[in-house]
């Protein structure tokens, strides 16, 4: 996939703000500093053109990037990031779930989780609520390079084995490093669109 033009359309806190024209989207989810930012990055090759910040759970709108007027990845808030007044965190809980549960644009879901831990209590209630609603979901480990090579098969088990992953769900290990896993996301993208 080769990417000709990149536009953020919308930040979003409501359904009436969402785009209008109908084109394919692509979910971003994850815990606050997992790397969501750094994930877009990569795929749109920009350094800096979705923010990465030392303060985790910076983004607190549902941002949405156009990608070759053909489709979006959308950037959810992180999710787990304890900082967050319980209102806000129960405000972005609600537009999440909305969005997930109603939006018909919504194609595929890229759940980032950190290579390098277990995944948090988050990451699983977030892969439960996605089998629950029968959200097509594609678990994305970042930071595989900061992770020994003699380590990585046991680490993917464990992710695996953690989340209790459903066949049919795909795992990609990724790094914004070496771009391992780019090209995996592009085909799962392209296959879509």
């Amino acid at each position: 996939m080769k990417i000709d033009s990149v536009e953020m359309k919308v930040s979003a806190v409501r359904r009436s703000q969402y785009p209008t024209d109908n084109k394919p989207e692509f979910l971003l989810v994850g815990r606050s500093n997992v790397g969501k930012s750094s994930f877009i990055n990569t795929l749109i090759n920009r350094k800096n053109y979705a923010r990465t910040s030392s303060n985790p759970g910076k983004t607190q709108t549902i941002n949405f990037y156009l990608v070759n007027d053909s489709f979006y990845l959308v950037d959810a808030p992180g999710y787990g990031f304890a900082n967050l007044g319980k209102s806000k965190r129960r405000k972005f809980g609600l537009m999440m779930e909305d969005y997930l549960t109603n939006r018909e644009n919504l194609k595929q879901v890229f759940m980032l989780v950190d290579f390098r831990h277990k995944p948090s209590s988050d990451d699983k209630l977030m892969y439960d609520f996605l089998k629950h609603y029968q959200i097509p979901v594609t678990i994305i480990a970042t930071k595989v390079d900061k992770v020994g090579i003699t380590k990585h098969q046991s680490q993917r088990s464990l992710l695996l084995n953690e989340l209790e992953l459903v066949v049919g769900d795909d795992f990609v290990m990724f790094s914004n490093v070496t771009k391992t896993g780019k090209s995996e996301v592009y085909e799962k993208i392209e296959r879509i669109i």
